[in-house]
């Protein structure tokens, strides 16, 4: 049992190293680059997909893993690193345009969650993201009170399919 529970602990004290400030490190960033090239193949987990979005300054589209959280037949994206995600500010510079890639391509709209509905999806996020619980900082066992306090400052998209293949 100490094993496993020093194990969480460096997972968790390694990922917060990785994020310190908010943003990622030159080893995170490489870290995404490749699970964002597995998952746009297909060849990583089913939940972990890139994103694509238009860059609100620069126009170019980045792209980057993210884990789709499933949730009362629903997809969802979850900002692990809150309001400072550079990514929630290009998705809502997009108006929400964006595409998902695991093997194919996938034009999407996201939509912002009312935070009052955020909780049980963030839980369900938690409990199936690998980095998610060292960034919200909450274990998916916390009660639905410990979501729903923290649910203002993590931004929720649901997701929905367009027919445009662009993302523009």
């Amino acid at each position: 049992m100490w094993e496993v529970v020093i194990r969480m602990t460096s997972t968790h004290d390694l990922d917060r190293w990785m994020y310190r400030g908010g943003r990622p490190n030159l080893f995170a960033r490489l870290l995404n680059r490749s699970w964002a090239t597995l998952a746009s193949v297909g060849l990583a987990p089913r939940r972990l997909c890139t994103l694509e979005v238009q860059g609100r300054r620069t126009g170019r589209v980045i792209s980057f893993p993210v884990v789709v959280a499933d949730h009362e037949g629903e997809r969802y994206l979850v900002a692990l690193l809150g309001e400072r995600a550079h990514w929630v500010r290009n998705v809502r510079a997009a108006e929400g345009q964006a595409a998902l890639r695991h093997g194919h391509r996938e034009a999407i709209q996201l939509e912002e969650v009312d935070p009052v509905d955020r909780g049980p999806i963030l839980r369900r996020y938690v409990s199936i993201a690998p980095g998610g619980r060292s960034h919200i900082g909450i274990d998916a066992t916390a009660s639905r009170e410990a979501f729903e306090r923290i649910a203002p400052d993590i931004p929720v998209f649901h997701i929905t399919a367009r027919k445009a293949a662009n993302i523009a």
